[in-house]
């Protein structure tokens, strides 16, 4: 990712392991939107942002809004994606404290 402008570290281990690995999520900068960039069509302004997971082998889709606004406030809504990785994962905040509990 070129220029991120948000990030949550935190930690995670497999379920069934001790063995903690740093996780890491960025939201990218907002960027344009146009037709042929995506697989449905494009009208007018469009936005999406990128969202990379560094350290465990998940990932997240872009996503995309009406405007750069829209677009960031859906990319940074994480709750959702981090809830499904606990199926797999146990997350913790850097404290060492569970992230969901």
């Amino acid at each position: 990712m070129k220029d991120s402008i948000a990030e949550r570290n935190l930690s995670c281990c497999v379920k069934g392991s001790d063995a903690r690995i740093e996780l890491t999520i960025r939201i990218g900068k907002p960027f344009p939107v146009t037709d042929g960039m995506v697989n449905f069509k494009v009208e007018g302004s469009f936005f999406g942002c990128s969202i990379d997971v560094i350290g465990i082998e998940e990932k997240h889709p872009d996503v995309f809004g009406a405007d750069s606004m829209q677009a960031v406030n859906i990319a940074s809504n994480i709750e959702p994606f981090l809830r499904r990785l606990k199926n797999k994962y146990d997350l913790y905040w850097l404290s060492g404290e569970p992230y969901f509990e």
